[in-house]
């Protein structure tokens, strides 16, 4: 294999086609799509970080300035994650937040962003973080100064006072000090907070539209914010070209997030058939973070977790996955998303035999994670796909993973934006 000359090492080495306008990478069997069969041997060539052309067969007909020879790999498109955390890693205590500076988690976040490139994710949807970090991250990969994803970046979390994603456990002052100012209360003020978060830089509006499993609030899991806040979040972004997520458990509080035009339900758990109903009418996606509840279930019974937060971790890893098997059911959009964070990091392509287990095919879950995705982001005319004109974002994995999912576990190559990450 011919690789650049120039190596940038920060955590992982990137090869930046800086010299190499273009690049020649020899394939061994092409998954171009999750929809389609593999294609067999063919040459793509990659110039300025996008796919220039394709050709079938094992010759090569272009003139490149380097060659990457995976003729005995399968190729398939960079895997897209919906749901992470890169600036914080499980398991730490929930009173760190009033020790570490918020700079500690752009240190975490280049290490778990490289973790994150190297597992096969070349796009994510970072889910929440301190204000600037997620973003001093985004434009970080997006230079190619660190090796790692392309990095679509919520930053705090909208949420109601006292509520999931609001600081809480502290004496009051503390509190004010920890105060980041996303709660809202009313829909004139919800609606400030999400042109805030816009004005300061955020790609996509998160909310905590429920109780979360991991909070200190013992108060269940069901709705946070009424349905007038949550139609104002919803048309206050959409009137931004802005999307929404919503962090949501319970049945009542998917319904209605669902109902007021949010975007995605992330996590799903307690959805019944009235929630999913509602759902499919409103093209709702729903994004099932699995892998997060098997993080929580390794962690539980060994006083890791305060006493309430084991009870709510106890309930929601009961049901873990029906989301999924009913969602297929009805007829809802299943993209992929991992909430990595809540486990380790790097670990994310395990939520593909989770999903599968649930119900889902192999060629479903890959969708999921490739042009299902593309489409919640808005993106799905620049990632997703190996075509071309399309972001030059693939990987390489030793056989086809739409007869074995779990060939994604082990990834063998990665090229996010044109750059091979090695």
């Amino acid at each position: 294999m011919i690789r650049s000359a120039l190596l940038a090492t920060i955590g992982l080495a990137i090869a930046t086609p800086a010299f190499a306008a273009t690049q020649a990478i020899l394939v061994g069997n092409l998954v171009p799509d999750a929809t389609t069969d593999p294609t067999g041997p063919a040459v793509i060539l990659v110039e300025d970080g996008r796919i220039k052309a394709i050709a079938k067969g094992s010759a090569n007909p272009f003139q490149a300035d380097t060659v990457v020879d995976l003729s005995t790999k399968t190729v398939v498109p960079g895997l897209i994650d919906l749901h992470v955390h890169l600036t914080g890693d499980p398991g730490g205590d929930f009173r760190d937040e009033a020790v570490d500076p918020d700079e500690w988690g752009v240190v975490m976040g280049v290490k778990n962003a490289a973790l994150t490139v190297k597992a096969g994710f070349t796009t994510v949807r970072e889910a929440g973080s301190a204000q600037n970090t997620a973003f001093m991250l985004r434009r970080g990969t997006a230079e190619g100064k660190i090796a790692g994803p392309r990095i679509v970046a919520a930053g705090p979390a909208l949420s109601i006072v006292g509520g999931h994603g609001d600081v809480s456990g502290f004496r009051k002052d503390v509190l004010a000090a920890l105060d980041g100012g996303y709660t809202c209360t009313g829909p004139l003020e919800c609606a400030e907070k999400v042109r805030k978060a816009s004005r300061l830089g955020a790609d996509v509006i998160k909310i905590t539209a429920t109780g979360g499993v991991l909070s200190q609030q013992g108060r269940g899991l069901e709705a946070h914010f009424t349905a007038e806040e949550m139609t104002s979040i919803a048309n206050t972004a959409h009137s931004l070209g802005l999307r929404v997520m919503a962090h949501a458990h319970g049945a009542r509080g998917i319904e209605a997030a669902s109902a007021a035009g949010i975007d995605t339900i992330d996590h799903g758990t307690f959805a019944d058939e009235a929630a999913l109903k509602v759902m499919k009418a409103k093209g709702t996606a729903l994004v099932p973070t699995l892998m997060a509840l098997e993080g929580v279930r390794e962690r539980l019974g060994k006083g890791i977790y305060t006493p309430t937060v084991e009870v709510k971790a106890r309930q929601a890893v009961e049901t873990a996955g029906s989301q999924v098997t009913r969602a297929k059911k009805m007829g809802v959009t299943v993209a992929f998303g991992t909430d990595a964070g809540v486990f380790d990091h790097g670990k994310n392509a395990g939520e593909f035999a989770l999903m599968v287990r649930a119900g889902m095919t192999n060629k479903e879950a890959l969708a999921s994670a490739t042009t299902v995705a593309a489409e919640e982001l808005g993106m799905e005319n620049e990632i997703g796909k190996i075509a071309v004109g399309y972001s030059a974002d693939m990987i390489a994995v030793a056989a086809n993973p739409l007869d074995d999912i779990r060939t994604l576990e082990k990834v063998d190559w990665v090229m996010v934006r044109g750059r091979i990450i090695d």
